[in-house]
């Protein structure tokens, strides 16, 4: 397996994620000075609520990212964490962070249905 090709997507990836999390940040910390109207500032409470699940979203991506770039360097990337079987190629190529094998994935789902994590 050619694990160059991953870890170049992984860390371009890490990056994207880590940029997105500042501008999320930023976000969540702005504050108009003076908000007088109630509905401006039920928008702005929204906008910052967003910003916040944002950023839960993109680092827990992140972490993701992170662990698979972790499995490249100890050598055991492209197997499934539960299994040991290979995960299936077009699987990573879709999803290059990913720790399972179809079969695994579709097992965890099954006990977790996904809340917006980026594992497929």
């Amino acid at each position: 397996m050619n694990t160059e090709h991953f870890e170049r997507v992984l860390l371009r990836r890490q990056s994207e994620l880590r940029k997105e999390m500042a501008a999320f940040q930023g976000e969540a910390r702005q504050s108009p000075a003076d908000v007088e109207d109630p509905i401006d500032e039920a928008t702005s409470s929204q906008g910052k609520a967003s910003a916040l699940q944002e950023n839960t979203l993109a680092a827990d991506a992140l972490r993701q990212v992170d662990e698979a770039l972790q499995r490249i360097s100890e050598g055991t990337y492209g197997h499934c964490v539960d299994c040991g079987r290979e995960i299936e190629p077009a699987r990573l190529k879709a999803v290059p962070w990913t720790p399972y094998c179809l079969r695994d994935q579709q097992k965890h789902d099954a006990e977790n249905p996904p809340t917006g994590s980026l594992t497929l």
